[in-house]
């Protein structure tokens, strides 16, 4: 009764961190241990050494959205790709894609983006439902490019290499560009008008967005170098941030980038609090038994992996239309893994089919976090923004086949 009792709370919009401390005391309660216990989780969460990376990470992410990043990142993609047949319709996908690997939170890309990029589209002459669908779903993607904080959270979580992570999930990424820029060649681009391509808008626009396109290309190249680990990546990138929004292009002033830190502040607290109470609470669940229960289970019930990872698709789907990603992660990761393991599903196939299942989960009815945000962003009723994102909502369910059954599309870079 407990039990249903919390999740009810969760899903009526109870703030995670309450119910999961709820949940965690509740067991420790039924348990007959020590709360004090949940502490030790704390410190050993301090302990990690890729903890520190995540406060960076969101610093840089919040710094960039408030100093204008997006707008310069438009403005080059528009110049090199706006020639092109569809030109338009890439130009929102790339930029979608990599705002929000920046941001960390697929909705605050169609905050910021949203205004700017969907009357580009109408402008253009794009119907009103493919604007619509695109700029909302393409707050959904390029969660598992560099410096996503999905991706650092599944790592710290899992315990899986971060470096290894990121490199897994370019492969991925390109090839859901490529397979909404065709359809949006085919489908979306009828009557778009097609501009000149301009060699002197493109050097102005490299000449202003330049330092914030060598970012995701620094964070790449230090994971894959093994030059930097994942905290002093982390802790440039924060450095670099700040420095090209306050001396270089002056965008933020003392009272926006307090304004910056209560945001990210705000963020990586609820994270923590989180993270800390889940392992916790992932602990008691062990002492039970409950995953070697689970386990058993799912033996019994399922004889392959093809049909473990079709069965985890389906209840990560269902996990992803009603929780936040980052609360997901936690929460289905510890109990995941070892059913993965005893299936011979690697980690890092299993953190891109995770991320690519909570990406979808963004558009996915009932609870669908992106499909309120742009109906609220656009004034456009839930159900209109339904229809227009269904088209991008099945084929990045065919992206997620792919990526499930083809393995090599995460482990292209790892030796057999």
């Amino acid at each position: 009764m407990t039990t249903l009792l919390l999740i009810v709370l969760a899903l009526v919009g109870m703030p995670l961190f309450i119910v999961m401390g709820a949940a965690a005391l509740t067991a420790t309660h039924q348990a007959q241990l020590d709360p004090a216990l949940l502490m030790v989780e704390f410190a050993r969460l301090a302990a990690s050494p890729n903890l520190v990376a995540i406060p960076l990470f969101v610093l840089a992410g919040a710094t960039l959205g408030q100093g204008g990043a997006p707008q310069r990142l438009v403005r080059f993609f528009n110049a090199l790709m706006g020639w092109m047949p569809a030109g338009i319709a890439w130009v929102t996908t790339v930029t979608c894609m990599v705002f929000t690997a920046f941001s960390g939170a697929s909705g605050v890309t169609i905050l910021a983006l949203g205004g700017l990029l969907y009357p580009m589209l109408k402008h253009e002459h794009y119907s009103d439902r493919f604007a619509l669908g695109l700029v909302t779903s393409g707050g959904s993607m390029g969660l598992l490019l560099p410096p996503s904080l999905a991706v650092l959270l599944y790592g710290v979580v899992a315990q899986v290499n971060i470096g290894d992570l990121f490199v897994a999930g370019l492969l991925p990424t390109l090839l859901l560009f490529v397979m909404v820029g065709g359809y949006a060649l085919f489908r979306g681009a009828r009557g778009a008008s097609r501009h000149p391509f301009q060699w002197r808008e493109l050097a102005a626009a490299a000449r202003a967005g330049w330092a914030d396109l060598l970012l995701p290309v620094g964070v790449i190249g230090g994971l894959a170098a093994g030059w930097l680990t994942i905290a002093e990546l982390a802790a440039c990138t924060a450095i670099y941030a700040l420095v090209l929004e306050t001396l270089i292009h002056g965008t933020l002033r003392v009272k926006a980038l307090v304004w910056v830190a209560y945001e990210a502040a705000t963020l990586v607290g609820s994270l923590f609090i989180i993270l800390g109470l889940s392992m916790g609470l992932t602990n008691l669940l062990v002492d039970a038994q409950v995953p070697m229960h689970l386990l058993d289970w799912v033996s019994t019930q399922i004889t392959s992996p093809l049909e473990f990872l079709m069965w985890m698709n389906i209840a990560l789907l269902a996990v992803g239309c009603m929780m936040d990603i980052f609360s997901a992660i936690v929460i289905v990761t510890p109990l995941l893994l070892p059913l993965a393991t005893h299936f011979g599903v690697n980690p890092v196939h299993l953190g891109i089919v995770i991320l690519a299942n909570l990406e979808i989960g963004y558009l996915t009815p009932p609870v669908g976090i992106n499909l309120f945000l742009a109906s609220q962003r656009f004034n456009k009723p839930v159900l209109a923004v339904f229809r227009a994102t269904f088209p991008f909502l099945v084929l990045m369910m065919v992206w997620l086949l792919l990526l499930t059954y083809l393995p090599v599309l995460s482990l292209w870079h790892q030796s057999d």
